[in-house]
């Protein structure tokens, strides 16, 4: 069993715990809107990891974006799997054609 899946079910074991005792059950308690926010504040620090930090703290940052993303996917019940297939069909496109396929800038 690889590293994300234990994480997928270590948050789902704890998010419906009481809140005083697990950080995940903390965030599904107070809901999507919060997990949105400290994910993207996450990523800034990973971010500003990558311009001007070591390469220990963008390690640390990287390692809590895919912590904080996961416990938003478990907050609105999307699982690993469902994002693993979604990279497995986006393999062998080139990033530029699936931008455009979606319409993004």
């Amino acid at each position: 069993m690889d590293t994300l899946t234990r994480l997928e079910q270590t948050i789902a074991a704890r998010k419906g715990t009481d809140p005083a005792a697990s950080y995940v059950a903390q965030l599904h308690h107070r809901g999507v809107p919060v997990m949105a926010r400290k994910l993207g504040e996450e990523a800034v620090e990973a971010a500003v990891a990558a311009l001007s930090g070591s390469r220990e703290e963008l390690v640390g940052e990287a390692a809590d974006v895919l912590f904080h993303l996961m416990v938003l996917l478990s907050g609105k019940d999307i699982g690993l799997a469902e994002v693993l297939a979604e990279l497995d069909r986006r393999e062998g496109m080139s990033g530029l054609d699936e931008k455009a396929a979606r319409g993004a800038d």
